[in-house]
């Protein structure tokens, strides 16, 4: 069995009964897996690394130099266009990178300018949204402190009718009561002290 990282990360061990945790034994049987797996990566990692040396070393040029060795003078020749036809079509493969690098970076550039102006939008209607509720607010309660205006003027125009209604009776009864009064001292005066009792 090829053991991947995803096998590690998605075993699922059954739950024991009466025991906290895993069955130890199925715990112990997938370790002894990734154990074998892990010891088969790391000499082929050995493997893979001797061979490399011994590439960077120049063992493998001797070897690949009896071939050439056997090969007439002009057909030598032709590696070296091969070598050369080797950069240009790395330096193809960087133009062709670099060009959609610039294509990604001016679509992500549009992007956030796109995404800028409608941000940008959606605060405008926001604000205007908001000046307009409040603008409406200010009318309405305008509207009503006018109204509450017009009606304590109403209720003060009332009271100083009132008032000056209640005045003028007041001052009429009063000045009815003091000409009563001044008439039984009138008539009062013509009596005689005798004729009263005193």
């Amino acid at each position: 069995m090829a053991l991947t990282p995803d096998d590690v990360v998605t075993k699922q061990f059954q739950h024991v009964r009466f025991k906290d945790g895993f069955d130890p034994d199925e715990v112990d049987d997938f370790l002894d897996e990734i154990v074998i797996e892990w010891r088969k990566a790391l000499d082929e990692n050995v493997e893979l690394k001797a061979k490399l040396a011994a590439f960077e070393s120049g063992a493998a040029a001797p070897a690949a130099a009896a071939p050439i060795a056997e090969v007439p003078a002009p057909a030598a020749a032709e590696p070296a266009p091969a070598a050369e036809a080797a950069p240009s079509g790395s330096a193809t493969a960087t133009a062709g990178i670099i060009e959609l690098a610039q294509r990604l970076h001016d679509e992500h550039v549009a992007e956030g300018e796109a995404k800028r102006n409608q941000l940008i939008a959606d605060a405008e209607n926001e604000v205007n949204r908001i000046r307009t509720e409040a603008e409406a607010k200010q009318r309405e309660e305008t509207a009503r402190l006018e109204r509450e205006r017009n009606t304590l003027e109403a209720r003060i125009t009332e009271l100083r009718n009132f008032e000056r209604d209640y005045r003028s009776q007041l001052r009429g009864y009063i000045e009815g009561q003091l000409r009563d009064l001044d008439e039984k001292s009138a008539s009062t005066d013509s009596t005689p002290v005798s004729a009263i009792g005193l």
